[in-house]
């Protein structure tokens, strides 16, 4: 749980080449960002909702708890990162942008930041407690080896509290609320972004633990608190369940001990890969595809990236020393893979989609109309993708015979074919464990002109289900 909860305190620190003269890291700082209201109302208040993306000064997480005891007790930590200027000022004192040493390594003047934590741990009853959670404004001073100068590190106040509300829903069950505020207030409320990130409480997140208590799932609640979930309102953040992932889905909701509300959207249990080696500061991203490209750096980025920040040097060292067995299990690995009979025969082909599990879809059967003839499993077509919004990958299938393998239907609404190519060697491994090319029905040609069975009108002699049988 530390471990993914470490991956959003430092989601998007710095990104790949890691260097202060990219891009990317000049508008750093994205999510769980909570500045002084006065700032953020200077043009309105703020639209609530669950993405932590979007910059407010407060964070809210509401969730429910089953207590299973008397006595249990809950422990809160609240954690962001807070920050800090760094200036490196040459041997007369004067504030410069860069400033090369004696020992061959060179200092940026750049932005870090500093990881900050509050706990508090209460018995779990219903009441409201507030409790302080900034951080102190302060001045740290480092030596340049050889007198070349020195670095200076300043950061400003940070005012913030959180407040923990408990209200009893009936029984065993109650409904927690954790509501943490930059209390503090703009110098300049219409200042530059930038300035305004000094006085703000960065990826904040909220780790709860409960002894003699355990959380419900707000995606998974059961039936028996379906409604009371719903009740539930959160906060540019969202909390899921920690800890590993049970053996089993329970027939009555998800529960667990543990629970983080990060203003990342993640599913129940998350976990870190255990091939991942550290964090890269971009848990979006593939760790040997970024492995990669960081070895691939020039020595003369390299040397502007260890300047840049101390946690990029990191990166760069582990990169630089990782051993050959460690860089191969980067490669991948599979995880989704379950026996069809569900007994661990080997062999067995993987049930990839689980038929059911969406009331009225059914991949394998469902159909659509595309130039009048119904395409679904089994379909041959042609493959059209768009120049105009296509991917660039799929430009390359231009005009090359497919198979479709299952008709997939969007939360959108839109609908989307997934097709294996039949020139393509590795095809029946692709669709054996359903690793797919995606198009539009307008991206794709009917080829035979015959229809396949339609399940809305098939009867129960045709091969496979119809919706309401899957």
């Amino acid at each position: 749980m530390s471990a993914v909860a470490d991956a959003v305190l430092y989601e998007g620190y710095l990104l790949y080449p890691y260097r202060r003269s990219s891009p990317k890291n000049r508008a750093r700082w994205q999510f769980g960002v909570l500045f002084p209201r006065s700032w953020v109302e200077a043009d309105g208040p703020v639209s609530p909702g669950v993405s932590g993306s979007a910059d407010s000064w407060y964070q809210q997480t509401e969730c429910l708890v089953r207590v299973r005891r008397p006595g249990a007790v809950l422990r809160l930590r609240v954690r962001y990162l807070q920050m800090q200027h760094k200036q490196v000022e040459d041997a007369d004192g004067r504030p410069v942008e860069s400033l090369a040493c004696d020992d061959g390594t060179v200092q940026l003047t750049f932005e870090e930041a500093v990881p900050r934590t509050a706990d508090l741990t209460v018995a779990l009853a219903e009441g409201e407690r507030t409790f302080a959670v900034g951080a102190p404004a302060g001045t740290d001073a480092q030596v340049l080896p050889g007198g070349a100068g020195r670095v200076v590190r300043r950061r400003e106040e940070v005012r913030a509290s959180t407040t923990l509300v408990a209200e009893r829903l009936g029984g065993e069950v109650l409904r927690l609320r954790v509501r943490t505020a930059n209390e503090g207030r703009a110098a300049q409320p219409r200042a530059a972004r930038d300035r305004a990130l000094r006085h703000a409480l960065i990826a904040t997140h909220t780790l709860l633990g409960a002894d003699g208590a355990e959380f419900v799932s707000l995606i998974d609640p059961g039936p028996d608190l379906e409604e009371a979930a719903r009740g539930c309102r959160n906060d540019f953040t969202f909390p899921v369940l920690g800890g590993p992932p049970p053996a089993c889905s329970p027939v009555d909701g998800a529960l667990s001990p543990l629970l983080l509300s990060s203003p990342i959207i993640l599913p129940d249990h998350p976990q870190v890969a255990p091939e991942s080696p550290g964090d890269l500061h971009d848990a979006g991203e593939i760790d040997e595809i970024l492995t990669l490209r960081t070895m691939l750096l020039t020595d003369e980025e390299k040397r502007e990236a260890r300047a840049t920040d101390a946690r990029a040097a990191e990166i760069l060292d582990r990169v630089d020393t990782m051993p050959p067995e460690v860089f191969g299990r980067l490669h991948g690995a599979i995880r989704s893979l379950t026996p069809a009979d569900g007994e661990g025969r080997s062999g067995a082909r993987p049930a990839w989609w689980q038929e059911g599990g969406d009331d009225g879809f059914s991949p394998a059967t469902d159909t659509v109309l595309v130039d009048g003839v119904r395409v679904g499993g089994g379909s041959a077509v042609r493959l059209c993708p768009r120049g105009r919004g296509a991917d660039a990958q799929d430009m390359f299938l231009v005009g090359r015979t497919a198979t479709v393998a299952a008709v997939f239907h969007d939360v959108d609404g839109s609908t989307r074919l997934a097709v294996t190519v039949d020139d393509d060697p590795a095809a029946e491994l692709h669709g054996w464990y359903g690793r797919f090319h995606y198009f539009r029905p307008d991206e794709v040609e009917p080829l035979g002109g015959t229809d396949v069975p339609d399940p809305e009108t098939a009867t129960t002699s045709s091969p496979g289900p119809t919706p309401s049988e899957a």
